[in-house]
């Protein structure tokens, strides 16, 4: 009996993406993977469901999200030899993994700056901050294009042989704005408040709720002679909110690039 195709197409329609891919994947058998390590991870979940076979897949590049050690782990275990790569609609490639496996190469044609978000300045070498590149395409140069993704340079250079920069990968995204009793209150503002204290080396705004109402902490690497009254001052005029201000000793905050932390529960 002939196929009936308007039944086919409905079926198609209705079907899920990671069915209609693993309908491909069965027909087709190729050998590689590109897109993000979820939707693949999704893949084998559904192989392993269906009791089907994607075993010709052994090679992939996963990128657009962060690749965690748990797929990593997986995919290895299905014989998968997968690489990450980072990079953006605007830039194209900004880095890739080698064979070494340690950390991401930056694309040798770009230049790449990591950042205290909110600012344009650059932050040591292994401390957490925002990913700005440069890339002097003819077609579509930018200058400085700040990717709003969080990373940090590795020390060193690879021990596959590459010699350029090196960044730990995609930690996260440096865009901290958050509402504070109506006003939002944005990682500039920060900046603003720490270079107004030359005392201040490193500031992380926390926001809570104490009573039922919101409240900022402004948490201070600085030294002692700090004045906290000045501080709380300039959280007033550059913010126009209420903050209150404690010293914390020196590389006590964490090093993950923010500069606004919400602790709010709205559950």
């Amino acid at each position: 009996m002939p196929r009936d195709l308007n039944s086919d197409c409905a079926d198609a329609r209705n079907a899920s993406p990671d069915t209609i891919a693993f309908a491909t994947i069965a027909v087709f058998k190729p050998i590689a993977y590109a897109g993000t390590p979820s939707f693949l991870k999704l893949l084998i979940e559904k192989a392993d469901e269906l009791n089907g076979d994607i075993s010709s897949i052994t090679k992939a590049i996963v990128s657009g999200e962060a690749f965690l050690a748990s797929a990593q782990s997986l995919f290895k275990s299905r014989g998968i030899d997968a690489y990450q790569a980072y990079g953006s609609a605007d830039l194209g490639m900004i880095a890739y993994e080698s064979a070494a496996r340690e950390g991401l190469i930056v694309e040798e044609k770009i230049i790449l700056e990591i950042v205290r978000p909110g600012t344009g300045d650059p932050v040591a070498d292994g401390e957490v901050g925002e990913v700005l590149v440069t890339t002097f395409n003819r077609d579509y140069p930018l200058i400085r294009f700040a990717t709003g993704d969080l990373s940090a340079v590795l020390a060193g250079a690879s021990p596959c042989g590459r010699t350029n920069v090196r960044i730990k990968g995609w930690m996260g995204r440096a865009d901290q704005t958050t509402k504070v009793r109506g006003m939002f209150v944005h990682p500039h503002q920060i900046a603003e408040i720490v270079k107004r204290h030359p005392a201040i080396a490193k500031a992380r705004l926390t926001v809570s709720h104490i009573d039922s109402a919101d409240a900022m902490l402004l948490s201070c690497e600085a030294t002692a002679n700090l004045d906290r009254e000045a501080v709380r001052i300039s959280i007033r005029d550059i913010t126009k909110l209420r903050g209150d201000v404690q010293l914390v000793a020196d590389g006590s905050l964490p090093n993950d690039g923010k500069v606004i932390e919400d602790c709010r529960s709205y559950t």
